[in-house]
């Protein structure tokens, strides 16, 4: 049986899977989908798993079942790209016909010195579970920080509100102003949600280093009980490992058929690889959707087209709290209930189509 090996069982290779299975995989083909945990997790769903107000088992699906599917369990340490394999931890050697790589990112913290040490993480399900042990431990009063003031620290830092009412929350904004790339309506909403919900916005900081229970933002130190870097990602340690070209933001330069370009047979997905467009769920499935129709072009000996269709985003959802949102779609600006109500059916409809 040849191999296809899906690394990593975020967006991209969920999406895979669901085009590929039951009735699109080769008779002569198996798929090995390789993850640290036995399930699916929704990401762009951590921050209301670290600020507790969903549960462990709201942010996550079932994988699909299938004869010619198998799930390995574990942490990767190294893709050997000359072997055609990949090296677990534990020693197994699992080889690949194809490979997709699709192993997500973690977080970048630009060398400022304490920031790995002593902050907290929502990047995987497993970090944001230790934040949320953090943030609810915390003492009435308390002091939180969110460094990064993207998509991830802005829902972080509302959700916490309606979490924690009895904390104080800082959002170190590197910007002049919120979602500076964004039209001005959309940024103005946002802050004004902040001010009403009494979360303090800092605009143009400058994080430089991180101690227990201290900031130091530019050259002013501010008190903390607790910090949540939302502040940048980078490729996981493996894929950086490969030294293979990146870009400046230190994803894996892919070529129109999303493969390395001295590896016809091995895919990159997600946060991982080299696009104009920044990272998303939403970039990952449509990578997801052009990968596959490569690899069934592939499968069946055809040529592949000279160039691929040019990948466009909808637009993004995002929540301030459980009754407030934001969106900005089809270069339109949506803000308030209807927002909110937007993102909610987009996650119930990405639940029901996964199982």
């Amino acid at each position: 049986m040849r191999k296809l090996v899906l690394l990593g069982g975020g967006y991209g290779n969920m999406r895979i899977l669901l085009r590929l299975l039951p009735n699109n995989l080769p008779q002569d083909m198996e798929i090995i989908l390789i993850d640290r945990t036995p399930f699916h997790s929704m990401k762009t769903e951590f921050y209301a798993l670290a600020a507790g107000t969903e549960s462990d088992n709201d942010v996550r699906v079932p994988f699909p079942e299938h004869e010619r599917l198998k799930i390995v369990n574990g942490e990767i340490l190294e893709i050997d790209l000359e072997e055609n394999c990949v090296l677990m931890e534990n020693g197994e050697r699992v080889a690949y016909d194809d490979l997709v790589i699709g192993l997500g990112c973690e977080d970048k913290y630009h060398n400022v010195p304490g920031a790995d040490e002593f902050t907290y993480s929502i990047q995987t399900i497993g970090k944001s579970r230790q934040t949320y042990q953090a943030l609810l431990g915390l003492p009435s009063g308390a002091v939180v920080g969110v460094v990064g003031a993207g998509l991830s620290g802005i829902e972080l830092a509302s959700e916490l509100r309606e979490s924690r009412k009895d904390l104080q929350i800082k959002l170190f904004d590197r910007s002049p102003r919120i979602l500076r790339d964004f039209p001005e309506r959309l940024s103005n909403f946002v802050k004004k949600w902040f001010d009403s919900n009494d979360v303090e916005v800092v605009p143009s900081s400058n994080i430089t280093k991180v101690e227990p229970k201290l900031l130091y933002n530019h050259e002013e130190t501010i008190p903390v009980d607790a910090v949540v870097w939302t502040a940048g990602i980078q490729a996981v340690k493996p894929v950086r490992d490969l030294g293979l070209e990146m870009d400046n933001s230190g994803r894996l330069v892919i070529n129109q058929y999303h493969q390395l370009p001295n590896y016809e047979h091995v895919y990159v997905v997600g946060d991982c690889a080299a696009l104009p467009m920044a990272p998303s769920a939403q970039l990952a499935e449509e990578q997801a959707e052009q990968i596959v129709k490569v690899l069934k072009a592939v499968w069946r000996g055809e040529e592949l087209p000279e160039t691929m269709p040019e990948i466009k985003l909808k637009g993004f959802l995002g929540s301030l709290g459980k009754k407030q949102g934001f969106a900005y779609l089809a270069d339109r600006t949506v803000t308030g209930r209807i927002a909110r109500l937007m993102k909610s059916g987009v996650l119930w409809m990405y639940k029901w189509h996964n199982g």
